[in-house]
């Protein structure tokens, strides 16, 4: 058992500090790592994903060509209100509602009852709270099993996610900032619906997982340009507007391991219609898209203390 905590204590460390590296990204953390199994009453699971978020909108908003303008525009004691005023307040919103950069996430799960688990993730800019209710297969643990290999598990979850949406420190964003004096604030609620198969009893080496995923997200911005300017007039602020979406998506993981540390490889893909936006100017912007977010992950398996 004491190499076995060494060993814990070194890929704990590591973890921590590959997701320090991202500690920049803002975004709700959409990584579905969970099983249909909930975290057994009176145990831990602890852990750490790294992922990519590849948001086609995004993609599509942010060019070269505009990355390029806003390096012109910036440099301008005053801006004339123009379609490139226009095009980069939709990037910076793209990029707040679904940015195209790494992120990552440190969580932990505690078992609170024998079919309901609670957790908390902390995704550097987003803190998320949830909760998991196992409706379906059995409630034993790896050193009491109630099931066989290749059980069947099924779960759903609810969680919340809270956050000053930002644009990070990157020279392109930065200059929308400059321009346009962005600034946004996001919740979003997440139900996902997950189903598993058991390798080996109760999970004792992992698991095959796959579900769908609701999200909703609410979002209020707006814009305080200082410089911008339409004619000799001043372009007034964009005073704080009130939106939400849905967010519909798929997923699935593979959970590799034996007993108490665990690999877990994710893809899930999504679609949203973001909506309409009101910009400055009396102007307005649609956006929709599809996102895609593969991740990796440690998990860590802290059984319980009674025996």
């Amino acid at each position: 058992m004491t190499s076995w905590f060494l060993f814990s204590r070194r890929a704990a460390l590591v973890a921590l500090s590959a997701a320090t590296l991202l500690a920049g990204s803002c975004t709700a953390p959409r990584t579905i790592v969970s099983t249909g199994k909930v975290t057994p009453k009176g145990e831990f699971r602890v852990g750490g994903n790294l992922a990519f978020n590849v948001a086609t909108e995004t993609i599509s908003k942010t060019g070269s060509t505009l990355k390029s303008a806003a390096a012109a525009t910036v440099s301008k004691d005053t801006v004339g209100y123009s379609g490139t005023i226009d095009n980069l307040q939709v990037a910076a919103l793209a990029y707040v509602l679904d940015p195209v950069r790494p992120s990552s996430d440190l969580y932990l799960r505690y078992g609170a009852l024998d079919r309901l688990d609670v957790g908390y993730k902390y995704a550097f800019g987003s803190h998320v709270f949830d909760a998991a209710y196992q409706f379906l297969g059995p409630t034993g643990t790896v050193e009491r099993p109630g099931g066989t290999a290749g059980a069947m598990y099924g779960s759903i979850g609810l969680q919340f996610a809270s956050q000053r949406a930002s644009l990070p420190s990157l020279p392109f964003l930065d200059n929308i900032n400059d321009i346009l004096g962005f600034r946004a604030t996001r919740h979003d609620i997440i139900i996902p619906l997950v189903f598993s198969h058991s390798l080996g009893a109760e999970e004792e080496i992992g698991a095959i997982s796959y579900g769908v995923v609701y999200t909703h997200t609410f979002l209020r911005y707006g814009f305080e340009p200082g410089r911008v300017f339409n004619g000799n007039v001043k372009v007034p602020a964009l005073l704080e507007q009130k939106t939400n979406f849905p967010s519909f998506g798929g997923f699935i993981n593979a959970k590799l391991g034996y007993r108490y540390v665990y690999f877990i490889p994710s893809l899930g893909i999504y679609y949203q219609n973001y909506g309409n936006y009101q910009l400055l100017n009396n102007k307005t912007a649609s956006l929709s898209g599809l996102t895609i977010v593969p991740s990796v992950g440690l998990q860590f398996r802290i059984p319980s203390s009674r025996r």
